[in-house]
């Protein structure tokens, strides 16, 4: 069994409010600093396409990905009042997503359960 077989991740895609992407960028280094205290988290980063953004995020288990929302709720907050939560997407296995629905029902996110992959 692969040391991922809990892993989850997170797609969190943004539409930046006009005129506010130098703003929002400017929030990547907070947000970074944060969430590398976490010990949960497998990688983290962001990418930009003119005004859209996505967050690159992997955690080993549900509540790690729970703790890490919780650990960055204000510097969301913040980010969400310049933009907009397109789409978000959380993949990962039943069991740990389990753990996410219930929490995570309002940001109304899509849900891929694993069905098989290559173990490393």
């Amino acid at each position: 069994m692969s040391s991922l077989s809990t892993a989850v991740s997170l797609h969190p895609y943004f539409q930046i409010h006009p005129g506010k992407v130098e703003e929002f960028t400017a929030g990547f280094p907070a947000f970074i600093e944060r969430t590398s205290t976490e010990e949960g988290c497998l990688y983290y980063d962001f990418t930009l396409n003119g005004d859209q953004a996505f967050c690159r995020e992997a955690y080993t288990d549900g509540d790690a990905a729970l703790n890490h929302l919780q650990n960055v709720d204000d510097l969301l907050k913040k980010a969400l009042s310049i933009s907009t939560l397109v789409r978000l997407e959380i993949h990962g296995p039943e069991g740990e997503l389990a753990k996410m629905r219930g929490p995570l029902a309002g940001l109304n996110p899509a849900w891929f359960v694993h069905q098989g992959g290559l173990p490393k």
